[in-house]
């Protein structure tokens, strides 16, 4: 199909099918049960469809839009056998995603007339925050941009120290204060270092905690107000991390954040280690905000841009 282009390296491409994986087998075991003995694509082959689609975190809305799809799809082309299902599965998937503007990009890449460029980081602890900031780092490094991080993040002594290993461990430069210091304080002192330094790119980590979402509310837009003394209209982007091994708590999570402050993109992390890839799908469709980057592995080249056609292509690969 027309869709299915080879857009990504062969080496960034094997790395998104290891990351998969494990979403992959079971995914494609449970279809291959669900047909076995079928001739045709029938209800109970598509309600079997549908209870896979829902138990691989696609979500319940965006599993009944693709049911819809491929029931349209079979009732048009009368002939439909299961063994074309995957193809027909993956070329629909990616069509319902193309719907969408985003999930286009292949390269990280930052808006050259934003300079600099500020990305503040939410999410709760645990799902990769620190990591991703760092990775992040690292590949706007690559490209040849200056970066700057900021550790905003007061609430926890670890992630000013953790904060502090990827930036030495990429070679950037990291505004810090000690453990308690006012978040805003470090989002303002990291900007002013920023414009000082005449640097491209600021990533600011920022606290990730939910049990009090008034409070989270008014540090967040603190930190913002802050931040926009110094270049009035930050932050340029809003990147909320989530955990994709979590499935359906991170829908949960994505649903919390966006109440608590204007989330403008999305990186869904540790996909290496889950069957819960289908998050992924689920959430691209449901939150009109792109998932912009996924986590397919440790490495530090693990954290890739998300392409939704690469994806779906990987997702449904058979080898």
């Amino acid at each position: 199909m027309s869709l299915f282009k080879k857009l990504f390296s062969k080496p960034k491409k094997e790395s998104l099918d290891k990351g998969l994986e494990k979403t992959k087998s079971t995914f494609l075991s449970k279809l291959g049960k669900a047909v076995v003995g079928k001739s045709k694509v029938d209800d109970d082959v598509l309600d079997s469809l549908e209870e896979i689609l829902v138990s691989s975190d696609v979500g319940v809305d965006t599993t009944l839009r693709i049911i819809d799809r491929i029931e349209a799809r079979v009732s048009k082309d009368k002939y439909v056998g299961t063994s074309e299902l995957n193809r027909i599965l993956r070329e629909e998937i990616a069509g319902l995603l193309s719907e969408t503007n985003f999930g286009n990009e292949v390269e990280y890449s930052v808006p050259k007339d934003k300079k600099p460029y500020v990305i503040m980081v939410v999410g709760v602890n645990g799902v990769g925050k620190t990591t991703t900031i760092g990775k992040l780092a690292y590949q706007f490094k690559k490209q040849g941009l200056k970066v700057v991080l900021g550790a905003a993040d007061t609430f926890r002594a670890a992630a000013i120290e953790q904060l502090e290993i990827w930036a030495e461990r990429v070679d950037v430069p990291i505004v810090k204060q000690s453990m308690g210091s006012d978040p805003a304080s470090v989002a303002f002192d990291t900007l002013s270092s920023a414009v000082r330094q005449d640097a491209d790119v600021v990533i600011i980590d920022t606290a990730g905690r939910l049990h009090n979402k008034v409070n989270l509310m008014n540090e967040l837009s603190k930190v913002k107000r802050v931040m926009q003394k110094v270049v009035p209209d930050t932050p340029h982007e809003v990147l909320l991390v989530l955990d994709g091994s979590t499935g359906q708590n991170a829908f949960e999570q994505a649903k919390q954040f966006t109440k608590a402050t204007e989330v403008t993109s999305l990186a869904v992390t540790k996909l290496d280690g889950t069957a819960k890839g289908g998050v992924v799908i689920g959430i691209s469709d449901q939150f009109k905000i792109p998932v912009k980057y996924i986590g397919v592995g440790e490495g530090i080249e693990d954290l890739q841009v998300f392409n939704k056609i690469e994806f779906v292509d990987s997702f449904f690969s058979e080898n």
